[in-house]
């Protein structure tokens, strides 16, 4: 499993506590041993968003996925308010 990050996703991660960065890296460590665990909520998105799927980083931050060609990229990275206004 390849993993690649989109710039948008980089500026955003960027602007994150340090704190936060740490959880995303937890929460992306779980994600490649098991990309559909419960803990991740790992679920396809519908609308605006269609064909990407988002996972949970903390109680209200989601990074946001798309797959293609078996790589796996990652957009967005923002609290869910902002995600799906």
């Amino acid at each position: 499993m390849r993993i690649d990050y989109h710039k948008r996703f980089l500026k955003q991660y960027e602007k994150l506590s340090s704190k936060i960065k740490l959880k995303f890296g937890e929460r992306l460590k779980i994600f490649i041993t098991d990309p559909l665990s419960q803990e991740l909520y790992n679920h396809p998105l519908h609308g605006e968003y269609l064909g990407y799927r988002s996972i949970n980083i903390t109680g209200d931050l989601r990074a946001v996925y798309e797959v293609q060609e078996g790589v796996i990229k990652f957009l967005f990275i923002d609290t869910h308010s902002n995600l799906y206004k």
